[in-house]
């Protein structure tokens, strides 16, 4: 018997949508879809550095309550203005960050967060508030400090949960994200007030952040030791690797050799693996190589000149010399950098395939306004991007502005203030010797680093001084020239 012709017709429309389907969804020739292929935004946001102790008054029912209980205690305090310059984010400045975050997700498939939950100096306002004094009397003190700084992580990392809803959090761990504030180490590290931070904290990091895109046991077997990891988003054909870059720092107390090693051999394996399986790799960080420009700008001379005394890197020489060279190794292969710990809206040039994009801080703390960001991937619009950025938005919460603004507002679109379209790591690119040539855009780069507060003389930190003409050229310079000795001579020769 013949097919009816609505039989005909019923298959026909079916098979139309079969096709229609995987035309939206695509399908690669190993037989695993990516379902995430167009436009489609991403928010990055940084450097929140909660500070629970910004009410003094509250302190005693914090030690009580569960991390669950916090926010019921603060909405009873006093303090309800945001955080201002030179302090920390408090919790007013957590709503409104959080809030806003959750306002500008849209179809975002994933969130990302660069670093430091937990504000500065957390282990000597706990002991002060407990025993008058900025160092433990003995390890009760200790056990306690770790203890609240457990809830404050717990804490911060719920609030985020709760305003992003399920969408997966892709994170780094800062310097702040420890019992000392100087930065997670390994259980078999030298330094072992922070030896315990990352097994006590993993499980919070797992749940409240990952959502399921890594296997349980694979992230603990690798954040527990060196707090890094990789994971893959649902449908995207993608690998996001989380390093631990604070082990990185000269600052850091202890022999990290054996660490670092152990992680840098890690992400040489983690590249070969995706570059093997056709994966692409997004590459997240906390502190960034190359200049630490806050630092060095604190020791220019008269003449805007510097020094092998005074011109610093945030990573070890060495550490970061294996690291470009890995890079370099996979040349091209990671389609997306980002780091923060600076708290201001810059960018670097770790190699001539690879651009570093640093997000700007929620925590005013280094005398900047808070601000974070939306980048836009817009596949096919430049040809095939392959989970590029393609432009972003920074939005920022203007502390001089009154009355005080009720959320973060659009503060400058990246391709429309340079006139710049295209992929953003080219656009970048283009923009470093521009920043010379072009007075107009050096003003541009100028204004925005501080997220718009002109006169960002912290209270705390007074070396993030206002951008000059006699210090711009660490600044220019520190954006391309990675080593000491070529931003010395960069900056020396401008």
């Amino acid at each position: 018997m013949k097919p009816s012709h609505g039989f005909k017709q019923f298959c026909f429309v079916f098979l139309l949508v079969v096709a229609l389907i995987f035309s939206l969804t695509g399908c690669s020739s190993g037989g695993t879809t990516t379902s995430i292929t167009n436009n489609f935004p991403v928010v990055v946001f940084s450097d929140v550095h909660f500070n629970p102790f910004y009410d003094p008054a509250l302190f005693p029912a914090l030690v009580s309550a569960d991390a669950g209980e916090w926010a019921s205690v603060f909405k009873t305090s006093s303090v309800t203005a945001p955080s201002t310059w030179g302090s920390d984010t408090n919790y007013p400045s957590l709503e409104v960050a959080l809030s806003s975050i959750k306002q500008n997700l849209e179809s975002s498939p994933l969130v990302i967060y660069t670093g430091d939950i937990l504000g500065h100096g957390i282990p000597q306002y706990f002991y002060t508030y407990t025993n008058g004094t900025t160092i433990p009397r003995n390890l009760a003190d200790v056990a306690a400090m770790k203890a609240f700084t457990d809830k404050t992580v717990a804490f911060v990392s719920g609030q985020m949960r709760a305003s992003f809803g399920s969408i997966p959090v892709m994170f780094a761990v800062g310097n702040s994200d420890s019992y000392s504030g100087y930065g997670p180490t390994s259980p078999d590290s030298s330094f072992s007030q922070d030896s315990t931070f990352l097994p006590d904290t993993a499980e919070l990091f797992y749940t409240k952040f990952l959502n399921s895109t890594v296997d349980h046991q694979e992230f603990l077997a690798t954040f527990n030791r060196g707090g890094y990891y990789s994971a893959e988003p649902p449908g995207m054909n993608l690998m996001v690797i989380g390093l631990n870059t604070i082990v990185f720092s000269p600052g850091v107390p202890g022999d990290n050799d054996s660490m670092v090693n152990a992680e840098l051999a890690w992400l040489d394996a983690k590249l070969a693996s995706a570059k093997a399986e056709g994966k692409t790799v997004w590459l997240l960080m906390h502190a960034p190589p190359g200049a630490d420009i806050g630092t060095t700008v604190a020791h220019v001379d008269s003449d805007g000149h510097i020094n092998t005394t005074t011109a610093t890197l945030m990573w070890k020489p060495d550490y970061q010399a294996s690291f470009l060279q890995i890079l370099a190794k996979y040349a091209g292969m990671i389609r997306w950098m980002l780091a923060g710990h600076t708290h201001m809206d810059e960018y670097r040039i770790p190699s001539s395939s690879d651009v570093l994009e640093i997000t700007p801080a929620i925590s005013p703390y280094f005398g900047n306004n808070p601000a974070f960001k939306v980048y836009t991937f817009a596949n096919g619009a430049f040809g095939p991007t392959d989970f590029k950025p393609t432009d972003y938005s920074a939005l920022n919460y203007d502390l001089a502005a009154m009355p005080a603004p009720k959320q973060f507002n659009r503060y400058y679109t990246f391709s429309a203030a340079y006139s710049l379209p295209g992929l953003l790591d080219d656009s970048l690119a283009q923009l470093f010797p521009a920043l010379v040539t072009n007075a107009g855009k050096q003003n541009l780069y100028r204004g925005y680093y501080y997220s718009g507060h002109n006169s960002p003389n912290s209270t705390t930190d007074t070396h993030y001084n206002s951008i000059t003409d006699t210090n711009w050229p660490i600044f220019w310079n520190g954006i391309g020239k990675m080593g000491q000795q070529e931003l010395i001579d960069g900056v020396n020769s401008y």
